[in-house]
């Protein structure tokens, strides 16, 4: 039975998520951690795939994603993971004499060239970001869902939607779940945003991508690397990895199974060589279509991650947006939940994110071009080969791939006011990133003036106040901090307490102005 308008939802989940991906996984851990029911729901039956595990699950977390896993604490756990599976040996890029730091287009840019003055506000430490691989991501996350109270079903994925005014019914391939609202994780073809009714428009690939393990008659026929030919692009890892990039118009994507004959023929386009592919182990193919939902909320049903938007997996950008969708989402849903949400809080989410989302396609979309196999891409390939040798043009690729660059308008007029908050070392010997894990927001007071605790206690139970001066203060006063660690208001001088009372009172409701709890 499909819920009527007038059930009471009263006793079901808070939240049900629909995929267990790591967008899904984490935005349900932040749910969980602020007291919220969350069950999430993943149409495989298993965890695992060999898609996910390496060389093919290998993904580059940017410094804005390390940072969310670090005000987690799940930072450190992921790279002891990633220290067990040998992680840089296995990616290409790292075999180089000087040390790469990211790529446009396959274009790469290094550390050597990028000035770190470019980001006045970002504390020295861990910048370039890491690798990691799906494997690791998503077991970390869904350990830590977990062990704060969520469920994960597998082999249970959403097939029809039913929204009324107070909550969501939701039938499943293993019965009916009822939720007060709907979070749709569940990929570019997502089955929550088709039956929310939500528009998914954008552009039409050009071309077909493919990865592939193979096992070779002559792999000295393709030289080791990237490279761009007449036909398209290959990448060629020894003895047996093989990247290509065939402009097809995206015609082989999903249409057909790729089999060996398929690959041998597309690498002997792309590569220029009558190369022999005599095995193929394993492959998968993806292309550079770039859509991105209308909006990210319909009623109580609301989009996060693929679903939301897609684009080519160029530069590891796409599990980035969605981890920064979860972590923004998160702590704005569990207060709309809870009843402590001032008026707007959730709308300011698809506000926030879907201008950060349009921004990586359009970044998506200028790599393709770059890519494509005409001379006009070739020569602009040659411009951009020689900017990103500059200091100006590695660190502004630095500051787009790692996210160091990413501020979010959040209003205010102060630079800091919508970037990542810096990991400032404490007096007492702990770090702010450390200070953020409980989920709540963060008043930071460097000069422990009793006005500003005064303030902060407005906002009791969702704001922690901290008197404590820093290694290095970066010439602030004070920084409120949301729970998904923006920086909401930042002062340089004693006397704008009044600023930091607007600011908090737009992300934390008062007791003055409580929120009102949804049913």
């Amino acid at each position: 039975m499909e819920p009527s308008v007038h059930k009471d939802f009263s006793k079901c989940h808070d939240v049900v998520i629909a995929g267990a991906g790591p967008v899904g996984l984490f935005l349900a851990g932040e749910l969980a951690l602020a007291g919220c029911s969350v069950l999430v729901l993943e149409q495989a039956p298993q965890a695992g795939s060999p898609l996910k595990d390496l060389p093919f699950g290998l993904r580059g977390l940017s410094a804005a994603t390390m940072d969310s896993l670090d005000r987690r604490d799940l930072l450190a756990v992921l790279q002891a993971r990633g220290a067990d599976r040998d992680i840089p040996a296995t990616a290409h890029w790292m075999q180089q004499g000087r040390r790469p730091a990211g790529h446009f287009a396959g274009i790469p840019f290094f550390h050597d060239r990028i000035d770190s003055a470019t980001w006045p506000y970002r504390l020295p430490g861990p910048t370039g970001g890491m690798a990691s691989d799906m494997t690791s991501i998503e077991t970390v996350l869904a350990q830590r869902a977990t062990a704060m109270g969520a469920e994960i079903r597998r082999g249970c994925g959403v097939e029809t939607v039913t929204q009324s005014e107070t909550g969501i019914g939701i039938r499943t391939s293993g019965g009916t779940v009822e939720a007060r609202w709907l979070v749709g994780c569940d990929g570019g073809r997502s089955t929550v945003r088709k039956a929310a009714g939500i528009g998914f428009t954008g552009t039409a690939p050009e071309l077909t991508g493919y990865a592939a393990e193979v096992e070779l008659a002559d792999p000295d026929k393709l030289k080791p690397g990237r490279h761009h030919t007449a036909t398209g692009l290959y990448t060629y890892a020894p003895p047996s990895l093989v990247a290509m990039v065939d402009f097809d118009g995206g015609a082989f994507h999903r249409t057909q199974p790729v089999t060996r004959d398929h690959i041998q023929v597309v690498l002997r386009k792309v590569s220029g060589t009558d190369v022999t592919v005599t095995a193929l182990r394993l492959a998968t193919t993806w292309t550079d279509r770039a859509c991105q939902a209308t909006d990210y909320r319909r009623g109580r049903i609301m989009l996060a991650g693929d679903a939301a938007h897609i684009h080519a997996p160029l530069g590891g950008q796409g599990l980035n947006l969605g981890l920064g969708d979860a972590i923004n989402l998160g702590w704005k849903l569990a207060a709309t939940i809870r009843g402590d949400a001032p008026p707007g809080l959730l709308d300011s989410y698809a506000a926030e994110r879907h201008p950060v989302g349009a921004q990586v396609l359009d970044w998506s979309r200028a790599q393709v071009a770059l890519m494509r196999p005409d001379p006009g891409a070739r020569a602009l390939a040659a411009i951009i080969r020689d900017l990103v040798e500059t200091r100006d043009g590695a660190s502004y690729c630095a500051g787009r791939v790692w996210g160091t660059g990413l501020r979010h308008d959040l209003g205010g007029t102060h630079p800091l006011v919508g970037q990542s908050a810096p990991d400032f070392a404490l007096a007492d010997g702990t770090r702010l990133n450390e200070r953020l894990r409980t989920g709540r927001g963060l008043f930071l007071d460097f000069a422990a003036r009793p006005s500003r605790q005064a303030l902060a206690a407005r906002w009791t139970g969702q704001v922690d106040y901290i008197a404590s001066d820093a290694q290095d203060r970066l010439g602030l006063s004070a920084i409120l901090v949301r729970p998904d660690g923006l920086v909401a208001w930042a002062g340089d001088h004693a006397d704008d307490d009044e600023q930091a009372c607007q600011a908090g009172s737009r992300w934390f409701a008062t007791p003055s102005r409580p929120g009102t709890p949804q049913p």
